[in-house]
């Protein structure tokens, strides 16, 4: 016997914007809510009490208290068929498939292929759930007439979508029935929706340019986004390709385009996800431009042609509007900037992050050689190096070698110019005392006369015979005219021993008793 159906209604959340005054108060209610729900919010959010309080907006009109937002809104319902395990399981299988959303813009006469798993959503409702069909369903995209939005602060003018499925009993004709917006979902916004575009036409100064287009970014798909580089492609190169190999990264180039179709979901759903913003932000370098403006793109072809020649340039010339946004993975090379891949808008989250994987897989092997290689460098560079100082403290020490026997010598000669200097200066000191001496008497003289006989430090003899009434003086100067100075050498009497130099040189041999005869010492003075 069959088992029972069990539907289960799939809860949905819906987030009102209510306008009071100068204030707007965010609510999110489950669609099973009831307007009392959201006045008791509303009621503690302004202090009003509820009771004075009017909502406007409704579809149908001015709605009591107890009326639940499915009437309110007329929200179609949704349910999910469970029949025992086998039932979940044909619903596990059916999110984990891939679906081809076949796109057709009446206008233009174009068609579109957008790929997303079924665990994506519209609104609170997944792909696999929604009445698809599977592998592919198509979709037709047009424009109608909507009214003049009028609000209290702003007016704007809003473009609809219409969506007309070609699967029998699939009613696909007001997108916004589901609550989701066409624009963010098919990227067919109206440009009237757009507040600034990503980057100023002509910008004189690329970091300034970068600041905006942050900036824009982040209000349009929130603060989960890739980090861009702020500042021009050159410096994004210096960034990325010529620093320390192990500090090097993989060059990620995102080029915009506000007027492709894949814009807005490339940059919500696959740019934004955690784990693209994650991995470029650990292995790349981000840099963005925008292609909308001719003039920006016209500059970035210019750089193109620059940076990776003309064939990189001639192939993004050549994509179609409707191919952006592209995303270029450029790797750094000894010689040159090597493109790796050009990956265009239309991927999935899964595609965009293997492509990336691969890309750092043929990063990760370069850069390992070049790892090898710089420190195979910088090896060779430190042994040159410590050659080189040790040369250098060798010629230091052969120079202070050198100068300090050039000091030496210096000072030799110095002391050598001094020495002989000095012994000029006493040899002359010697020959003007000899040529003062007065005559040596003879023996035979008719004077007193005094024999000295003295003997010097080295044990040699020399005599002399003097009037004893001569002075000591007349004693001294011999003995230095000999070449000991009195100065130097102190002269020693035997009997008595006494230092002849210390008696008064001015009396007579006679009086100092050296006569007729002594033997005096020459003795160096301490």
């Amino acid at each position: 016997v069959p088992s029972r159906q069990i539907v289960e209604r799939q809860p949905r959340m819906l987030d009102f914007r209510v306008e009071y005054r100068d204030r707007n108060v965010d609510v999110v209610l489950e669609d099973s809510s009831t307007v009392g729900d959201i006045k008791r919010i509303l009621e503690n959010e302004l202090q009003i009490p509820a009771s004075k309080m009017l909502l406007k907006g409704w579809k149908t009109g001015d709605v009591d208290d107890s009326v639940s937002f499915q009437l309110c809104f007329q929200l179609p319902e949704f349910s999910v068929s469970n029949r025992g395990s086998e039932g979940g399981g044909a619903l596990q299988e059916s999110l984990n498939q891939n679906f081809m959303l076949l796109v057709t813009h009446r206008e233009v006469q174009r068609e579109y292929n957008l790929n997303f798993s079924g665990s994506s959503t519209i609104q609170e409702m997944t792909l696999a759930v929604s009445g698809l069909t599977f592998p592919c369903h198509r979709l037709t995209v047009g424009r109608r007439s909507s009214p003049v939005q009028t609000r209290e602060q702003s007016e704007e003018q809003c473009t609809d979508v219409h969506m007309v499925s070609d699967s029998d009993g699939d009613d696909f004709e007001d997108a916004t029935e589901f609550g989701v917006d066409d624009g963010e979902m098919f990227g067919v916004a109206s440009s009237a929706l757009r507040k600034s575009p990503m980057m100023p036409e002509n910008a004189e100064n690329e970091g300034d340019a970068l600041l905006q287009f942050t900036a824009e970014f982040s209000s349009r798909y929130g603060d989960c986004h890739p980090v861009y580089f702020i500042g021009s492609l050159e410096a994004a190169f210096q960034e990325a390709f010529y620093g320390k190999a192990r500090d090097r990264k993989l060059l990620a180039i995102y080029l915009h385009h506000d007027e492709s179709v894949l814009t807005n979901v490339f940059c919500s759903q696959m740019l934004c996800a955690e784990s693209i913003v994650s991995y470029l932000s650990q292995n790349f370098i981000t840099w963005a431009w925008d292609m909308t403006k001719e003039a920006n793109r016209a500059r970035f072809l210019t750089m193109c042609t620059r940076h990776f020649g003309s064939v990189v340039a001639q192939t993004i010339r050549t994509q179609k509007t409707d191919q952006f946004p592209l995303f270029l993975i450029i790797m750094g090379k000894r010689s040159s900037n090597e493109v790796l891949n050009v990956i265009q808008g239309n991927t999935t989250v899964d595609e965009l992050m293997m492509r990336l994987m691969a890309a750092m897989e043929i990063f990760s092997a370069q850069q390992q050689e070049d790892i090898k290689d710089e420190d195979e460098r910088e090896a060779r560079e430190n042994v040159k190096r410590e050659q080189d100082e040790a040369y250098r403290i060798s010629l230091e020490a052969d120079r202070a070698k050198r100068e300090a026997q050039e000091r030496e010598m210096a000072e030799q000669f110095r002391l050598e110019q001094i020495r002989k200097e000095q012994e000029e200066e006493r040899e002359a000191i010697r020959l003007s005392l000899e040529q003062s001496l007065p005559p040596e008497p003879k023996e035979e003289s008719t004077e007193s006369v005094s024999k000295l006989r003295i003997r010097t430090p080295s044990g040699e003899f020399f005599e002399r015979r003097f009037l004893a009434s001569s002075k000591l003086q007349v004693v001294f100067d011999f003995v230095a005219s000999k070449g000991y100075p009195w100065e130097e050498y102190k002269l020693l009497g035997t009997f008595p021993r006494r230092d002849v130099t210390q008696l008064d040189p001015n009396k007579s041999l006679l009086e100092v008793k050296l006569y007729p005869q002594e033997t005096l010492f020459l003795e160096a003075k301490e």
